[in-house]
């Protein structure tokens, strides 16, 4: 199952900026004061069908507030219509939920006469149904709805992307900075105070989703990203992300040169194209032994 992430700590800050109490939350969404609390210490955690409920009590979308990296299976397509497994039979016409909950643990498949009705409660089409229901099957098969970027899992929000750098650029025992140290950052670049601690983690949170040019280009130079990165056009984005993840390959040695046409849909530009390859060959000469021999190639070549 690839269940949609669920951060404690994001959901306090997002309440808390959005002047909410626990009690307002707790009334929007159906539960008592106690269980909104016990959410935000890590005490328990919503199920998952509490998720869009709690998502529009804070005024967010349930995609930028409880991110899935994965396409959804059944019990995902469920739980974002907000429906408890029980109550799929009155989805289905049936005395019990019986069909639904075998589907969702892949023991038996959905009767055609089932699958409409379900994908019309869910709100889905019936392709994208019958794919959720495969992958509750442990097969693999692609998400109808999902664009490409989000398919790959390209980060979008300002909170996706400081998030994704922090967990991508500082391998092994590399301590990412934290938020005061973020800060002080790009205070430093900017040779004033544009930012703080606190709102650097609103920032890396999403509880503020827009930042001034500056501290963009802060962030850009601590993470040693193009602040294109940071910009709002996802076309623009999507290239930079390109680029980080060939990178990464080419640190593994996964990656020799990078083609013309790039990775996924969309060709990267020349600019970017000829700045990775350069790196890429940059990264190989760093690794190449003392005697200046590639260990990859046959010795009598």
């Amino acid at each position: 199952m690839s269940a949609r992430h669920f951060d404690r700590r994001r959901l306090r800050a997002v309440r808390r900026a959005a002047e909410l109490t626990q009690g307002d939350v707790a009334r929007e969404v159906g539960v008592a004061d106690p269980t909104v609390a016990s959410w935000e210490t890590g005490q328990s955690a919503p199920d998952g069908e509490k998720l869009p409920a709690l998502a529009r009590a804070l005024g967010k979308s349930l995609d930028g507030l409880f991110p899935r990296s994965d396409p959804p299976d059944l019990t995902d397509l469920r739980c974002d219509a907000g429906y408890s497994q029980y109550q799929t039979k009155d989805l289905i016409g049936t005395r019990s939920a019986g069909p639904v909950a075998n589907a969702e643990r892949g023991k038996r498949r959905l009767k055609d006469g089932f699958v409409r009705p379900l994908a019309d409660g869910y709100g889905v089409g019936v392709d994208e149904l019958l794919a959720a229901q495969e992958r509750s099957f442990g097969h693999e098969v692609p998400d109808p709805g999902r664009r490409d970027g989000a398919a790959r899992g390209v980060p979008d929000s300002l909170a996706e992307k400081i998030t994704y750098l922090l967990d991508h650029s500082y391998p092994g025992d590399q301590r990412p900075p934290s938020d005061a140290e973020i800060a002080a950052s790009v205070n430093a670049h900017a040779g004033a105070r544009v930012t703080s601690e606190d709102q650097v983690h609103a920032l890396r949170t999403g509880a503020e989703e827009t930042a001034s040019p500056i501290v963009r280009e802060g962030l850009a130079e601590l993470f040693g990203v193009s602040p294109l990165f940071f910009q709002r056009d996802a076309a623009v984005a999507r290239q930079v992300f390109e680029g980080l993840r060939l990178l990464a390959s080419a640190r593994t040695g996964a990656l020799r040169t990078v083609e013309p046409r790039g990775v996924g849909g969309e060709a990267l530009s020349e600019d970017v194209l000829a700045f990775l390859n350069e790196v890429v060959a940059e990264l190989q000469e760093r690794e190449l032994p003392a005697d200046g021999r590639d260990p990859d190639r046959d010795p009598g070549s």
